[in-house]
């Protein structure tokens, strides 16, 4: 496989434009060459559609996560609209046999959800608005032997997201976090979120960012995503390796092996 570029999924602007816009949903998925590149990251278009690739994954041994595509809502429907959604979505995945298996150990099933699509860029006091409603979708979660994990968005937000993530905690300890390679903070950032139990997924990163705050070059993101591999990797918590690269997977099972991990306290994505 090509290993990744800074835009570690190159479609994925593309893909969230569709979902804030019916014009642009048309056009990605409209021509037949994007039309096949959507499917390859897109389960569905609907609850059903998604549980029928879920129960092929997980029939395959494997674990799911998935994401209800959108974010950036500007106003409390919508933002309301989203906590539905993964209520009706948690609610089907605990439905399903393997939820029960999740309640006493890790968890094969688990929803990704992004803070901007529950409220957090609203006007007034978004913040308080997302963490309610992620809060809401955690209990849920946790009642129905689901995992929930906070997905990274560009870095503005990252200062508010992780505050978010530690709060929740505190009720929920089995929250992910997501952090990103390219950006020069997350190196910072795994140090703080290494400790017992935190669930922590590392990719490269998918928004365009100024060389400010970010690397630019591909090498120096690769470079960065060993570097915060290795924190987590020596760290207490439960690192989610996420990238098709090569060169990270291989370098995985050297660090399981230099720190000891079991096979249940980490995982590929």
């Amino acid at each position: 496989m090509k290993a990744p570029t800074v835009l570690a999924n190159p479609l994925r602007p593309a893909i969230l434009a569709a979902a804030r816009s019916s014009r642009v949903k048309r056009a990605v998925t409209g021509a037949p060459v994007t039309r096949k590149l959507v499917d390859r990251f897109i389960a569905g278009e609907s609850r059903e559609a998604v549980l029928s690739s879920v129960r092929e994954i997980l029939d395959s041994g494997r674990s799911v996560s998935i994401d209800f595509l959108g974010e950036d809502t500007r106003d409390a429907a919508g933002a309301q609209a989203t906590v539905d959604e993964y209520l009706a979505l948690v609610a089907d995945l605990g439905a399903l046999p393997e939820a029960a298996e999740g309640k006493s150990g890790v968890r094969r099933l688990e929803v990704s959800m992004k803070l901007s699509a529950l409220g957090q860029a609203l006007a007034g006091d978004g913040r308080r608005v997302a963490t309610d409603n992620a809060r809401t979708i955690c209990a849920a979660a946790e009642a129905a032997g689901v995992w929930v994990t906070v997905d990274a968005e560009d870095h503005a937000t990252t200062d508010s997201t992780l505050a978010i993530v530690r709060e929740l905690r505190r009720d929920y300890p089995w929250l992910g976090a997501v952090v990103q390679s390219y950006l020069r903070r997350t190196e910072d950032d795994c140090r703080a979120l290494a400790g017992p139990g935190s669930r922590v997924r590392l990719c490269k990163g998918a928004y365009r960012e100024p060389e400010s705050v970010a690397f630019q070059d591909r090498a120096a993101v690769d470079a960065s995503y060993q570097r915060c591999l290795r924190i987590l990797m020596d760290g207490s918590g439960y690192p989610m390796v996420a990238s098709h690269d090569p060169a990270v997977i291989d370098a995985v099972a050297p660090l399981v092996g230099r720190t000891g991990r079991a096979a249940d306290a980490y995982e590929h994505q």
